[in-house]
């Protein structure tokens, strides 16, 4: 079980609209991990199970799409990620000893958005 490194990826617009399964598969074909995931694919999610890493159902909670060929942070992907930590669209199934890192990990692009982190409100 892993959080994934913090990217510090650069923030696409505002008023993009966030598609998570449009946007996976332009990670990873942007990844070149149309087979089996890989360290770019990797870098679009905010955590993933570290035994079952050649499994794309291992990745959760996506918050990046390829935006003229670079990978960026979506701004609704950050807010739809927040709100499924706080248990919303049923929440997520991660160890419960990940949930604040992760949170801190995401923290980090919510300060990007100059915004507050639903936990902290």
């Amino acid at each position: 079980m892993t959080v994934t490194q913090f990217q510090d990826l650069p923030l696409a617009d505002r008023d993009r609209e966030w598609d998570a399964a449009e946007a996976d598969k332009r990670v990873r074909a942007w990844a070149k991990a149309e087979d089996s995931p890989n360290a770019d694919y990797r870098r679009a999610h905010l955590w993933y199970d570290g035994d079952e890493a050649d499994e794309f159902g291992a990745y959760k909670l996506p918050i990046a799409d390829v935006i003229g060929g670079t990978l960026k942070a979506v701004p609704r992907a950050i807010m739809a990620a927040g709100g499924v930590l706080q248990g919303a669209r049923g929440g997520v199934k991660i160890p419960k000893g990940e949930v604040d890192r992760v949170k801190a990990h995401l923290a980090k692009y919510y300060a990007k958005l100059d915004e507050t982190p639903p936990w902290e409100r």
